[in-house]
């Protein structure tokens, strides 16, 4: 399986979605969203997909009703969802090729998937990083990882570091007034990022997109307006607070200077 898997790795797709939900449509396992839409431009083709975290499973009956997938496994920890995933799935009779599952995070997989990519979409980057980091024996080092945290990536890309992973794409996307990144990495051994590496993300801070500038932009005036609070509080806030907002706020400064 994993020969075939390496041998069929989706190229890195940066241009924009073939479709996405246009406002006011719902969203549903034949209209994704913007931001799932390019999430699965970077599944490989034919794909054994694990989407964990899989909510209603528009991800993988989508990929699976465009014949971009083989097999399926959709992990949801929660009833609801889980139950909601199950209905998407028999509704479009893909019961047979998407398996869903009730389970923790990458408990929801088995050897005999022969998984060899995993999603991981919607969550904060804290909680991905201890997904990954709390099942590692799950992982056989063979499959792409393609993560969407909200928010957290710093530590995200901390461990897939620690852990030998190289990232292969980033990307920012706004949606619904919403700031969304993709990161795509696969285990290659031992990768070295700088801090601010993996502050910015080391393509994206290459690549500086338009997007990526617009994003750091809002977040520096946030964090200027948070240092300002800090100056006039009434109550000492600690040092290391501080220090840590001033550098990212010096950071972010130095890196729009840069943009042009």
């Amino acid at each position: 399986m994993h020969a075939a898997a390496r041998h069929n790795r989706a190229p890195i797709r940066p241009g924009e979605p073939d479709g996405h939900a246009e406002k006011g449509q719902p969203l549903n396992e034949q209209r994704l969203s913007e931001r799932l839409e390019r999430v699965a431009a970077h599944v490989p083709a034919g794909a054994r997909l694990a989407d964990i975290g899989s909510d209603h499973g528009y991800l993988l009956v989508a990929l699976m009703n465009r014949g971009l997938i083989s097999a399926g496994v959709a992990g949801e920890v929660a009833s609801t969802p889980f139950h909601a995933a199950q209905r998407s799935v028999h509704e479009n009779g893909l019961s047979e090729r998407i398996s869903v599952r009730l389970a923790n995070g990458l408990a929801a997989i088995e050897p005999e998937d022969r998984i060899s990519a995993i999603s991981l979409c919607g969550m904060g980057g804290e909680t991905i990083r201890d997904i990954l980091d709390r099942d590692k024996s799950r992982l056989t080092g063979e499959e792409r990882l393609i993560l969407q945290p909200n928010g957290g990536e710093q530590p995200l890309r901390q461990w897939l570091m620690d852990n030998g992973y190289r990232i292969l794409h980033e990307e920012v996307l706004r949606e619904n007034r919403f700031n969304y990144e993709i990161i795509v990495a696969e285990r290659s051994g031992p990768v070295r990022y700088t801090t601010q590496e993996l502050y910015f993300g080391p393509l994206q801070l290459q690549e500086r997109s338009p997007a990526f500038l617009a994003k750091w932009q809002r977040l520096l005036q946030l964090k200027q307006r948070t240092l300002t609070h800090f100056a006039q509080a009434r109550q000492a806030v600690p040092e290391d607070k501080v220090q840590a907002l001033t550098r990212q706020t010096l950071w972010i400064s130095e890196l729009l200077a840069e943009k042009g």
